[in-house]
């Protein structure tokens, strides 16, 4: 065995040799590293030996063109803004980098958080961190992956000690918010990885408030596969003098080589009946499946699972719990022959082993997503193939954006007789829904989604969601018929208005807000205008008091039908206090002369629509039953803030800020002068206002202090036993047998004395115990003289009780 003094002199080497390497690198590394274009592998890297171990470990030895750009640049310091493309390797740019800047700082447990990465999917970040597992494994630090789903309590706990956080954005906010130990005053790196997709999902807000909290002298990198103008405004916030890192800008394709793609034109109601067909025919490829929305892939796969193609069948979605996610991605990278059915969740960053398809069954929104999705296979030099299937209404505007995007794809038809031999599956599907309600459910929620998402697209020339052929397609799924949907209801509006209008004439003519008394007076109409007829309406209304109809009934306006409704309903009882009921008596009285007992003020409705008389100065307008429910707050919003006037000595008022002419301040001098003269006379307004702020707030502490300061004296002298005898006399009611008084000493009858610890403990002070307080009772009952005596009667009787009571 090797003695203790064999193992010092070996720890000793070691450690020299450690400090000799340390300053080696930091010697490489403080100025521009020489000859990065002819280096091709790690070990040639100004990195260390740790690292380099874990590198080779992890089959890790040969750089791709965006580690070779980028791990100079990183090494020396440098803000990187680095785009390529998907698989290229981008992850190991920016972790070599993180580890060998901690490495180099000697940075330990004590320092804190040290690098940051934030990832736009909790997928990505669990892929992350396994990579910075394998490669950092002869190192000595922390490293945690913090992310959503799990127990947020244990993260707490836990976060505090790490020098390595791979994390998502929103829980990352979240501990900066409620964590009460998280600190990242010391932070040394923050990694942005994905940061358009971390854009694209909404996260601006949250990115914008971690960047804020960050400290400004830090390293960041901000990786992407495509640059678009969110991203360029977020390296401008968070970079400084970024160095540009492009390796495939000028290449001409934007996928990778290896990579062979096609497009179909697939009418939308056999889209489900091709992808069958195609997992028949290819049982043994591994392939990803990327659908629009997460009921679509839970339906879908659902459906597929009972038809049994002879394939594992997978699903991954945000709707999904993160160990269900989790367990999914892990079996699927291990899986040698599966389908894996997935939202975009999967379409960035993610790393599966051999993938031979990339599928995408609905179309993308945009060539940049299209670009992601099929990132998924052609990974680093390995080949893949890719299928997109269009409908009939997108190819045109598809296909060119991919053009311009430079994406080489060809056009594959489908051949037909495959189409008239393929497996039908659609009454297969109906079966299915017609045996299974939640099947059914599925279905139904999977339209209503693909239909949706196909509505809220931007670009509409693409996407036509009314170009789409609804019935077919809800039939393909099993469903009996199409379920309604607002948006695409719109048509069979318009030909119920074509064919109402048919069945109108001229005397049908009234305003659409009356359309509830004209389906009680003519049940048979139909309620919709055409254009031409709402024109000539506007130009009758006005008119209506005056014209009748042919029917020889005299037009009425939309208040009096207002108040002239049959079937008012809960508002009958509003209405009704708004009318004027007791007019037509008022009027009959004044007439005949009657002496009337009406109050001099009433209520009257003005018609403003129709021209009607003014409102009479002194008239009181009603009040609804919801202003008078109002608070203060909720009428103040309604109020105009109004303006603050100023008045000079004359008396004339004038605004608190007014516009001289141009002549008057040109004469004041230059435009930026005044400016610097304003700005340093408003600033010793503040300095001014901030010393005196300080003195008050001083003075108010102060004050705070000695009120405190007298309170808790005020209660240590009332708490304070008097050591002279007292005699207590208490005239209590006469009990039941009899009319004898009682004298005690104040602490009340034998009823009220087993009150129990409650009013045991307000007798004594905070600064006691129990047993102390107990004492000092018993002491105090046994200086106190109980006497007990008749009440007196007489004036001589009562100065005898006050001279016993004296002592006398």
């Amino acid at each position: 065995m090797p003695s203790t003094k064999t193992k010092k002199v070996n720890r000793t080497d070691r450690r020299q040799t450690e400090k000799e390497e340390l300053a080696q690198l930091e010697e490489r590394c403080k100025h521009p590293i020489l000859g990065t274009d002819t280096m091709q592998q790690f070990d040639e890297m100004p990195i260390s030996q740790k690292t380099v171990s874990g590198l080779k470990r992890a089959n890790f030895i040969k750089m791709t063109d965006i580690q070779r750009k980028a791990l100079p640049l990183g090494l020396c310091g440098k803000d990187i803004l680095g785009a390529a493309k998907t698989g290229s390797g981008k992850t190991l740019a920016f972790l070599v980098p993180m580890i060998e800047m901690l490495y180099r700082q000697k940075w330990g447990p004590q320092d804190g958080l040290g690098a940051l990465i934030i990832s736009p999917t909790r997928e990505l970040a669990v892929q992350i961190f396994e990579v910075l597992r394998k490669i950092g494994r002869e190192h000595s630090f922390s490293a945690g992956l913090i992310i959503g789903g799990k127990d947020w309590k244990i993260e707490r706990e836990l976060i505090t000690k790490m020098n390595i956080l791979v994390c998502t954005p929103g829980r990352l906010l979240q501990h900066m918010d409620q964590s009460a130990g998280f600190d990242c005053d010391n932070l040394q790196l923050l990694v942005l990885d994905e940061a358009d997709r971390i854009l694209d999902m909404g996260f601006k807000k949250t990115i914008n408030a971690i960047v804020e909290n960050l400290p400004r002298q830090r390293q960041t990198m901000l990786f992407s596969a495509t640059q678009t103008k969110s991203v360029k405004d977020l390296a401008r916030l968070s970079l400084k003098d970024p160095e540009y890192v492009a390796v495939h800008e000028k290449a001409e394709h934007s996928t990778p080589k290896n990579l062979s793609q096609y497009y179909m034109v697939v009418p939308l109601d056999q889209k489900l009946d091709v992808m069958f067909n195609f997992i028949k025919t290819h049982l043994t490829s591994k392939a990803i499946v990327f659908l629009s929305s997460c009921k679509q892939v839970r339906f879908v796969f659902e459906t597929f699972c009972k038809l049994h193609p002879g394939v594992p069948l997978l699903e991954l979605h945000g709707k999904q719990k993160q160990q269900k996610r989790a367990e999914t991605y892990a079996k699927f990278a291990a899986q040698k022959a599966a389908y894996l059915f997935c939202t975009d969740i999967a379409a960035r960053g993610l790393d599966f082993a051999a993938v031979n398809w990339v599928i995408q069954l609905d179309c993308p929104e945009d060539p940049e997503t299209y670009i992601h999705r099929v990132g998924r296979t052609a990974r680093y030099e390995a080949s893949g193939q890719a299928m997109l299937m269009l409908c009939p209404s997108e190819e045109a505007g598809m296909v060119s954006g991919l053009e311009k995007a430079k994406v080489p794809i060809q056009e594959v038809k489908l051949k037909q007789d495959a189409k008239d031999h393929k497996e039908p599956i659609q009454k297969q599907m109906q079966r299915l829904c017609f045996n299974d309600p939640e099947i059914k459910y599925l279905g139904q929620k999977a339209f209503i989604s693909y239909m949706r998402s196909v509505y809220l697209q931007k670009d509409k020339v693409t996407f036509d969601v009314n170009a789409l052929p609804a019935e077919t397609f809800a039939s393909s799924l099993g469903l009996p018929g199409a379920p309604k949907i607002k948006f695409v209801e719109k048509k069979n509006k318009e030909k119920n208005a074509v064919r109402g209008n048919q069945k109108k004439t001229e005397s049908d003519v009234s305003d659409e807000e009356d359309a509830q008394d004209e389906e009680e007076e003519e049940k048979s109409k139909v309620k919709a205008l055409d254009a031409k007829k709402k024109k000539s309406k506007k130009e009758v209304v006005p008119e209506a008091e005056e014209e009748e109809s042919k029917d020889g009934k005299q037009a009425k306006s939309k208040i009096e039908k207002m108040f002239n409704r049959k079937n008012q309903g809960v508002l009958a009882e509003h209405y009704t206090k708004l009318v004027d009921h007791e007019s037509d008596s008022k009027d009959k009285k004044l007439s005949t002369g009657e002496d009337s007992d009406e109050e001099f003020m009433t209520i009257k409705r003005v018609n403003h629509d129709l021209g009607g008389d003014e409102i009479p100065e002194g008239t009181i307008l009603p009040i609804s039953k919801r202003q008078q429910r109002m608070s203060k707050l909720e009428k103040t919003k309604n109020v105009g803030q109004g303006e603050k006037l100023l008045f000079d000595d004359e008396g004339r008022a004038h605004e608190m800020y007014e516009l001289e002419d141009e002549a008057s301040f040109h004469a004041k001098g230059d435009a930026k002068s005044q400016q610097q003269q304003f700005l340093e006379k408003e600033k010793k307004v503040m300095d001014r206002a901030d010393v005196d702020d300080k003195a008050l707030s001083k003075e108010k502490l102060r004050e705070k202090k000695a009120k405190r300061k007298q309170r808790e004296k005020e209660e240590m002298d009332g708490y304070s036993d008097s050591e002279d005898e007292e005699m207590v006399v208490t005239l209590g009611n006469p009990d039941e047998s009899g009319d004898d008084y009682s004298m005690d000493d104040g602490q009340g009858s034998e009823s009220e004395g087993d009150s129990g610890e409650d009013e045991e403990s307000k007798k004594r002070g905070w600064w006691q115990d129990k047993a102390d307080a107990d004492e000092k009772a018993a002491e105090s009952k046994k200086r106190r003289k109980i006497v007990e005596v008749d009440e007196p009667q007489t004036l001589a009787e009562q100065e005898a009780l006050a001279l016993k009571l004296l002592g006398l």
